[in-house]
Order: structure tokens, then C-alpha cells, then sequence
């Protein structure tokens, strides 16, 4: 089991990479990585010229069981958001323009990886 939990936590620090360096690339400011509060994680916290980003970042390497932004369920999109609002009090920039992405990876077997970057997710 603990074996089966470090590749997972690997998986997606692998796809979090990836994804900051997508991100980069497009001109995102990175502001924050793995903001944890509320017992929950806000994966990327960028801005997008005048937009603050809230990314949740899901990678797969097989998409037997849905695709990657499929596991980001109605809770997950709730504890988001609140954890969003925190950060937004805590900095307070309660006015500023903000959106929730999911940037979704699925990793091909020795091929690299598809990217897929979903704006306003939610």
C-alpha cells in the first residue's frame, strides 16, 4: 500500500513539473505552489496578465478509468474554491479578477505526454 501511495504522490509531482513549466511558457506568473490550507492544496496559484489563476493540475498514465480532469468532482471544485477564498483574505485581494483552471496530463508509455489546459474549469 505505502509502495502504491509514493507512486501516485511521484505521479503528480511529476505532472505539477510539467505543468509549471506549461505554464511558464505561456507567460504565467507563478506565485504559489501547494498552497495547503482548510486541510486542502491549491496545486498553482498564477497570474495570467490581470488574472489570478487557481490550478489544479491532474495526471494519469492511463486513462482506463476517465480522464484526468474527470476526478475533479463537484467537493474538490468546492474545497477549491474555498481554500482560494482564504488565500484571497489572507493577501487580501478580495476584488481581484480571479478563474479556476484544471490542467490535465496524461502520460503515454515512452512517448512524453498530452497536455490539456482547461480555463474556467469551474
Amino acid at each position: 500500500m505505502e509502495r502504491i501511495k509514493q507512486s501516485t504522490y511521484a505521479l503528480g509531482k511529476s505532472g505539477e513539473r510539467i505543468a509549471l513549466r506549461y505554464l511558464k511558457n505561456k507567460k504565467f506568473k507563478i506565485l504559489a505552489q501547494n498552497f495547503r490550507l482548510f486541510r486542502g492544496e491549491i496545486d498553482i496559484i498564477a497570474l495570467d496578465i490581470n488574472t489570478l489563476v487557481f490550478v489544479e493540475v491532474k495526471t494519469r498514465k492511463s486513462i482506463d478509468f476517465g480522464l484526468p480532469e474527470e476526478s475533479v468532482t463537484p467537493s474538490k471544485q468546492k474545497q477549491i474554491k474555498r481554500i482560494a477564498q482564504g488565500f484571497l483574505m489572507r493577501n487580501n485581494l478580495q476584488d481581484a479578477e480571479c478563474r479556476f483552471d484544471v490542467i490535465s496530463i496524461h502520460l503515454d508509455q515512452g512517448q512524453g505526454y498530452r497536455i490539456r489546459h482547461i480555463q474556467n474549469a469551474f
